[in-house]
């Protein structure tokens, strides 16, 4: 027989194993430091800007990558 033929098994039941679903960060808001941060930087940026920046933090993104990536869709 070939190496790379299956044997077949007879009439054997396969056992159904639980997949774990691991859960996601969420984050249930954003805390009070990052509240004032942001409310210092909208000083400087557009309400579009700031949104975009803080749907990210609350998804768990730092302030620091959330303003980079908010410059580079949105812009100022």
């Amino acid at each position: 027989m070939p190496y790379h033929a299956k044997e077949k098994k007879a009439n054997k039941k396969k056992i159904m194993k639980k997949k774990v679903v691991k859960k996601t960060k969420k984050t249930k808001g954003l805390s009070l430091a990052q509240k004032n941060k942001l409310k210092e930087h909208s000083k400087h940026h557009t309400a579009k800007h700031m949104t975009m920046m803080r749907n990210m933090m609350k998804g768990g993104v730092s302030f620091a990558k959330a303003h980079q990536l908010a410059k580079k869709v949105v812009g100022k």
